[in-house]
């Protein structure tokens, strides 16, 4: 099992000043950055093997795991064009998708209990997704709909009349087997070959969740601590709201 971190995104919603601007994987709570936490995590449940999609200063990220000293070390992809969508810093990982065994498709930018990433992990091969039951509503979360435990939705803004009988938030982790992986490294090379690789990745996901001919296990992790950060308030709900109560800080000792 791989996993791959999406940390590309340049961060303009944090509304820091340009000279003071870096990537938000290396935003710091209790003194660790969320990339040393997701490190520490996928190391604490057997996951050495990990990929970093990069974009916005790579050198900062490159200095961040020089002062860890983190081994083995992450090997990196560059997006160049990291100002465009998301499906094109995935479709720069096309290799770590398609090279076999099953891969972990992670956002950098959350701070989480690591029982949610346990969550993903566990057990033998499978497609699996996350999802939190208790959400604010609004544009800005991602939405996962279920119908009798089937996704039929993964998206912002749902369609008016659709239907199902269970609604959560999308953590923005996503665990695929093998063929699934290369089956949504089709996908993404078909929206960057059509033009469409201003649109975020997760647009890419929906359309394998709803292409159907593949079961997907979902996790419900509905009660665990976690927030992705997006804006300023968020940097101030990790810290306020989600630090304290998380178990196990990535398994950083608190």
């Amino acid at each position: 099992m791989r996993a791959i971190i999406l940390a590309a995104g340049l961060g303009l919603r944090l509304q820091q000043p340009p000279q003071q601007q870096f990537p938000k994987c290396l935003l710091r709570f209790q003194g660790v950055t969320l990339l040393e936490r997701h490190l520490r995590a996928l190391r604490a449940l057997g996951v050495d093997e990990v990929e970093l999609a990069l974009g916005f200063q790579p050198e900062q990220i490159a200095a961040e795991l020089d002062r860890i000293g983190w081994q083995p070390r992450p090997s990196a992809v560059l997006n160049e064009r990291y100002d465009l969508g998301s499906v094109l810093t995935v479709h720069t990982m096309a290799d770590a998708l398609t090279r076999g065994g099953d891969v972990l498709l992670m956002d950098a930018d959350v701070l989480y209990d690591e029982a949610i990433l346990q969550a993903l992990v566990a057990g033998p091969s499978t497609d699996r997704l996350l999802i939190d039951r208790d959400f604010e509503t609004g544009d800005e979360p991602v939405k996962l709909c279920l119908q009798d435990g089937v996704p039929v939705e993964l998206r912002k803004q749902l369609a008016v009349g659709l239907q199902y009988d269970t609604i959560g938030e999308s953590v923005g982790f996503f665990r695929f087997r093998e063929d699934t992986a290369r089956r949504l490294a089709e996908i993404v090379a078909g929206y960057v070959t059509s033009g469409r690789e201003h649109m975020p990745h997760e647009e890419a996901v929906r359309d394998l969740l709803l292409e159907g001919g593949r079961r997907y296990d979902v996790a419900d992790v509905t009660g665990l601590p976690w927030i992705e950060i997006d804006f300023p308030g968020d940097v101030a709900r990790a810290e306020h709201d989600v630090l304290p109560r998380l178990a196990q800080s990535a398994g950083v000792a608190r």
